[in-house]
């Protein structure tokens, strides 16, 4: 059994880490909201955007343009993120695992594979493959993004794939349902594919439609803000699962640190009672030694 000394350094030292657990699930808390209520106002766009999306899919001049048109698949190009930070339950780990299965098929199948990655944790373990190249990284984005933070990164991925370096780019991501329900998923980001829910978006007829100056040119124009659009509501929705998750996890933390607490401080009482008996029953022994 462990000294009362012990004891007592281990309960305020979890004391001192529940404090900080603590402080960290009110900080995640706090960022949580205020991201969400920004995530909120560009969603709407978003959805717009997708139904605009599959809107012009439909059209038989979209099947020419290239960023709708299917390629023969011989290289791919992922785009992950992740956070710079840790601490937030398996939040990366979910992503990088979507991306290690992704590249083990594109292995079996001898796809070229490259990486984008955001945020310092998926880069730490893309540097580590072998096989895989990292051909740019950017930092984590801030809280609320602009569409100028991510020029760069969408200038990137367009140009890749306009220059055909590659044929597919997959964008995978924690996608935000609810403050306890996150899930990382992977969807194709490039070509452009639409594939929205009839119960959301149901199936209407088509109506007359007017394009100026032709309905080529507005395809093009108009694919690069719907593939931005796609982009920004995944960097969003991961700051928002980022924070939530993070928040959970100091949470339990905090909970099982008072657990820790409590038990400690249990078998603490217990050995102090025990050497407080102890030392009754010595001075009652002395006591009768005396007697006699």
């Amino acid at each position: 059994m462990a000294s009362t000394i012990n004891l007592k350094r281990r309960i305020i030292s979890i004391k001192n880490t529940s404090q900080i657990t603590k402080a960290m699930q009110l900080v995640s808390a706090s960022k949580l909201k205020r991201s969400q209520d920004y995530a909120l106002k560009s969603r709407e766009y978003y959805l717009l955007a997708k139904e605009l999306s599959w809107r012009l899919s439909q059209k038989r001049e979209a099947l020419t343009q290239p960023m709708f048109l299917k390629r023969e698949l011989s290289s791919k190009l992922y785009v992950i993120i992740t956070s710079n930070n840790g601490l937030a339950g398996s939040y990366n780990a979910d992503v990088i695992k979507i991306l290690t299965k992704s590249l083990s098929e594109d292995q079996a199948l001898n796809i070229k594979s490259d990486i984008i990655a955001i945020g310092k944790k998926g880069a730490q373990f893309v540097r580590h493959l072998k096989e895989n190249q990292m051909i740019a990284f950017y930092p984590e984005f801030s809280d609320k993004p602009t569409a100028n933070d991510l020029r760069p990164l969408l200038s990137t991925i367009l140009g890749l794939f306009r220059e055909n370096k590659v044929n597919q780019v997959d964008l995978i991501y924690t996608a935000f349902h609810s403050t306890i329900s996150q899930t990382a998923l992977k969807t194709e980001l490039l070509p452009i594919q639409i594939n929205l829910d009839d119960q959301v978006y149901p199936q209407k007829s088509e109506t007359l439609t007017n394009f100026e100056p032709d309905i080529e040119t507005v395809i093009d124009q108009i694919a690069e803000r719907l593939v931005e659009a796609e982009l920004f509501q995944a960097v969003v929705d991961s700051k928002i699962s980022e924070y939530s998750m993070r928040m959970l996890a100091m949470k339990n933390a905090t909970d099982n640190a008072r657990d820790l607490i409590d038990d400690y401080t249990l078998e603490l009482n217990t050995l102090r009672q025990s050497s407080i008996t102890q030392e009754l029953a010595e001075i009652s022994g002395g006591v009768e030694a005396l007697k006699e």
